[in-house]
């Protein structure tokens, strides 16, 4: 299977970059080389380092409504550790896609991508985190989310085995399922940014994290 390997640690972080080789394999789905942008001091988590692009992204977006897939970055479904990429027209890996998944837990931390990417201390936000970051940041509309340090943006989501939402909308996974069949994340558009409940089996946008070292 692919490995990550990390060839700059972050410490601190808030004014370092870490590089990542992604190897593909069943975690990411292509290889490439990634400098991810590190950012500290966020308001509602001060004490926590954030990436400004989104997992699997070659770059930091440039807008919010970037509709590029070199700054999309890659998809998951809820607790599972196969990322896809997509170009706009063919989803990598075609693989046969799973349209319902039905399980109670909480993001295991054995297929957390942020961890198995990143590495050590790299996790998914749980949703109390997006939600402190959310309401510190009074954000209602997606301006509030892009000149935020975090540069979140309207990266889209795979539904149903089809891209939806690129340059529109975005949705990103928290570590913490809602019940069976829905995991909780935030969602957010033009006039809107909420936290949501939504099937397992979509695959979104991840945002990873850990605590200041």
């Amino acid at each position: 299977m692919g490995t990550a390997t990390t060839a700059t640690l972050p410490c601190p972080c808030g004014t370092s970059i870490t590089i990542i080789s992604h190897v593909a394999g069943i975690i990411a789905p292509v290889t490439k080389t990634v400098t991810y942008g590190i950012v500290t001091n966020i308001p509602g988590a001060p004490s926590k380092c954030w990436i400004t692009s989104n997992l699997g992204a070659d770059h930091q977006a440039t807008a919010v409504d970037d509709a590029t897939e070199p700054s999309a970055g890659w998809y998951w479904q809820f607790n599972r550790i196969r990322g896809y990429k997509h170009d706009g027209t063919t989803r990598t890996p075609n693989t046969a896609w799973t349209y319902s998944i039905n399980e109670t837990s909480d993001w295991l931390i054995g297929n957390d991508p942020c961890a198995l990417e990143l590495g050590s201390g790299w996790r998914i936000p749980t949703s109390t985190e997006w939600g402190n970051v959310s309401v510190a940041g009074n954000w209602t509309e997606w301006t509030g989310l892009w000149n935020s340090g975090l540069k979140r943006h309207a990266a889209g989501y795979i539904s149903q085995a089809s891209l939806g939402g690129r340059g529109m909308g975005s949705d990103y996974w928290s570590s913490n399922q809602y019940n069976y069949t829905l995991g909780v994340g935030m969602t957010f558009g033009y006039m809107l940014n909420y936290q949501f409940n939504s099937d397992k089996s979509m695959a979104v946008s991840l945002r990873c994290l850990r605590d200041k070292r």
